[in-house]
Formats: C-alpha cells, structure tokens, sequence
C-alpha cells in the first residue's frame, strides 16, 4: 500500500476505566453535545509505513483531560451563530479588488487525466460558500446535520469563541481520535475494514477517478453516520478534516521529543512549511471523503495537514473543546 503526498461501539472499556479513575473532573455534568476525554498520556505520532515524514518521530505527550464536541460543527450550528452575529465568513468576502467570493471545490478529473502536480481536480468557483458548497446554484437543503465546510480557520475560531468554547490543540485531536487505543492505525483498531465493516466515510476506489461509493456517502455524510470511537466521539476520522489551533511545523515533533514528556502541547510559535516556505499555514486533522488508500490515508489519528488559515475547501470543518 503506497501514500503519496496529500491534499489541501459506545465507549470502550478503556474509556470506562479512565472516567471511573477521574470522577471529580467530571462533576458539573457534560455541555450540551460533548463528552470528556480524560486526562492521559499517550504516544503521539507514527512510524509506520503508512506515516509521512511529519508524523515523526514518536512521542510521549501528557494531557489534562477535557470537553470535546461529540460530532462536527454541522450546518444546523453554524447558521445559530450567523444569526445570531451576522458573521461573514471568508469564502463570502472577495480575496481580492478584481474577484469575486468563492471557494476551491471538488471535480473529479476525467480517468486517465489527473495531474498531481497541478491537483487538476481542485477547481474555483465562485459563489461557493458554506450556504452553497458546490457552487451558487446548491444550498443546503436536507443537509442541517452535515458537517458545516468551506469555513477558513478564522471562520472556526470566530465560531468557537462565540459559543465560550476553542479549537483544539494537534495533540488534543490525536488523542481524542485515538479513543483510548495506544499504537493503532486507525481510531478503531489495525484493519481499516473490520470484518467488511465501512468505520469512516472515506473515498473507496481509485483517488481521484473513481469513487464506489461502498459506505453510502460520494460527499460529506451526516454526523453520527458511523460508530463512535472507545469515547464516543463521532467522525474523528474521515468525512471532513478538522481545523486545530496550531501553526504548522514539520519539524515540531523533534522539538517535543526532547521534553519527557510534553506536556499540554501548544504547538509552535510560527508557521513553516518548506513545500510552500512563504505562506503560513494552520494544522487540520481527521481526514476527509476524499481521502484514500492510495493517495492520502489522512484518516489514521497520526496524520497531519497544513492549510493557510484563509482557505475554505468542500471538505474542510471543525469541531471545538472546552476546558473543565
């Protein structure tokens, strides 16, 4: 199995053992529509065959425990804020003097054209924004309980203060992802299908010409689609990648490793990324639709994403933590 470069059931014993070891964080009851991930330590990253050079090299991180939100940020959510605020989010503002708003969709490129120099299937549009995900002509219609895309990070940010919550930190999304899990490729175990059983909504079939569709969703599925994890989050991999508070760094896990171990991780002070050196970008975690076994593997809780922070894309949202 090869990963080429990327693209911009209940809770488990573990969990249970970790809640009952930690009642007094656990006091004031859950928020509406999260859960606690208690404090722990884990290993964060991988050197598997499957891992990318960034996802290295393997570290011992400590971590409070914390709220997370049990599913994405869905439409639903994201228009409350909207009108609430009258917030405009980034793909409805021009980028420039001479364009108009828009957003980068999804096409797929006909078989036998796909050009990963040029990510020929990524197109422009204009008019594409979170009330319109595909172009001006689409809306929302059956879809309240999707996950909420095409919002920049300063659109989740603006969200998550709104509602007196944060985007969570790398380490924080890992470990939420991992569901009490040490050591395993994805949030559900080592096989990526369990026993034929579809555990994410990911893109099965050739990325980016042919797409079989096998666990019922071509685009993003609505939350709580597949099981949870061992803490019963939904969707921590796959159907859209998740916007964290991080700068990017390839390099930021060496500087962790030398601590013993890391504790409540940050993240960097800057931004980095040598594929692009000019142009700072923000972390996203989680995985996404399109992701897949022969070109992304961005589902497996180890992987990481750099997205400069002004960018919307068809299958980019979030989630938010609160602290106890």
């Amino acid at each position: 199995m090869n990963c080429t470069p990327r693209i911009l059931p209940g809770l488990s014993c573990l969990s249970f053992l970790l809640l009952a070891c930690n009642p007094d964080e656990q006091e004031q009851g859950d928020p509406p529509g999260m859960l606690w991930v208690p404090a722990g330590k884990f290993m964060m990253g991988s050197e598997s065959e499957l891992a990318l050079p960034d996802e290295a090299p393997v570290h011992s991180v400590q971590l409070d425990g914390f709220w997370m939100d049990a599913k994405e940020v869905s439409n639903a959510q994201f228009r409350e804020f909207v009108e609430a605020t009258g917030y405009v989010t980034t793909a409805e503002q021009p980028p420039g003097p001479d364009t108009a708003p828009g957003s980068l969709v999804f096409v797929m490129p006909e078989a036998g054209t796909a050009d990963e120099s040029e990510l020929n299937w990524w197109t422009w549009r204009e008019g594409t924004d979170w009330r319109h995900p595909q172009g001006p002509d689409s809306d929302l219609e059956g879809k309240d309980q999707h996950p909420v895309v095409h919002v920049s990070w300063y659109d989740a940010m603006a969200y998550a203060e709104w509602a007196g919550k944060r985007l969570p930190t790398e380490a924080e999304f890992e470990y939420a992802a991992r569901g009490g899990l040490q050591g395993s490729t994805y949030s559900w175990g080592n096989e990526l299908r369990p026993e034929g059983e579809h555990r994410a909504n990911v893109w099965q079939g050739r990325f980016p010409e042919r797409n079989l569709v096998e666990d019922g969703f071509a685009g993003t599925a609505p939350g709580a689609s597949f099981p949870p994890n061992g803490y019963g989050l939904y969707d921590m991999s796959g159907n859209v990648w998740e916007w964290c508070s991080n700068w990017y760094r390839p390099d930021d896990y060496q500087r962790q490793a030398s601590e013993k171990p890391s504790r409540n991780p940050k993240g960097p002070a800057d931004s980095f990324d040598p594929d692009e050196p000019d142009l700072p970008k923000r972390v996203s975690r989680g995985g996404s639709y399109l992701c897949s076994e022969n070109f992304c593997c961005g589902y497996r809780p180890s992987a990481r994403m750099k997205t400069s922070p002004d960018t919307g894309l068809v299958h980019t949202g979030f989630r938010c933590v609160q602290d106890n």
